[in-house]
């Protein structure tokens, strides 16, 4: 890695507890959710995958009635049905999802973590808080010595990678299938695979699965 990026990755390794202050609005968010249901997660969603993968996917932030609900990434609404079933298809899951933390599936080769850890109001969070949250990310990648692809889903997870790796936007910027080289590691855009953008074929799972396509034949050193 050049030294900046080096610099970024190792900037923060510790990684939020589950009353993490640092997002005020966030913070009110899930006091007012662990109220109204005390039986959800209603906490930061950690990472989910081994930390000796090569490939890292992220995410924007936990859906409210999934993984804030769950605690574990895309468990728990459709963006999940998309994203567990191209991860068997192509290898990095085995396992039967069952959109519960507890269906035994397992990830092979690769983690999935958010952006932004924490449930924001109308998924929508503010440029402060995904800002804010960027260190645990950082430090996410940075805890990964083996990382080699990272998969974004979305403009707003394409661009806090770039930032956490120190490179400039106007030298990366997001497209879907678009793929770029950052240091040592290979960056790859999709569009998120939320219900609205397939719903309106924004992304279809033909696109989708074509991302992780090329992610896969990277990784086994293909053309």
């Amino acid at each position: 890695m050049r030294g900046t990026t080096q610099r970024a990755v190792q900037h923060q390794t510790e990684q939020p507890g589950r009353d993490c202050p640092l997002c005020p609005r966030l913070v009110a968010f899930r006091e007012e959710w662990r109220a109204r249901e005390p039986e959800w997660h209603n906490a930061p969603v950690a990472a989910f995958g081994p930390s000796n993968a090569r490939l890292m996917i992220v995410g924007l932030a936990p859906g409210l009635r999934g993984a804030n609900r769950t605690g574990r990434p895309f468990t728990g609404d459709y963006a999940g049905d998309l994203l567990y079933a191209t991860l068997t298809e192509f290898g990095f899951a085995h396992g039967q999802y069952a959109a519960t933390p507890d269906d035994g599936l397992t990830l092979d080769d690769g983690m999935i973590v958010n952006a932004v850890r924490c449930v924001p109001p109308q998924n929508k969070p503010t440029g402060v808080e995904i800002a804010t949250c960027r260190p645990f990310l950082a430090g996410q990648i940075g805890a990964m010595p083996q990382l080699s692809a990272v998969v974004a889903l979305g403009r707003i997870a394409h661009e806090s990678v770039v930032r956490a790796f120190g490179e400039r936007l106007g030298r990366i910027p997001f497209a879907h299938g678009a793929e770029h080289a950052i240091g040592p590691v290979r960056l790859f855009d999709s569009y998120h695979c939320s219900r609205y953008n397939t719903n309106t074929r924004v992304l279809t799972p033909d696109m989708f699965r074509a991302v992780f396509q090329r992610v896969r034949a990277y990784l086994d050193g293909r053309p």
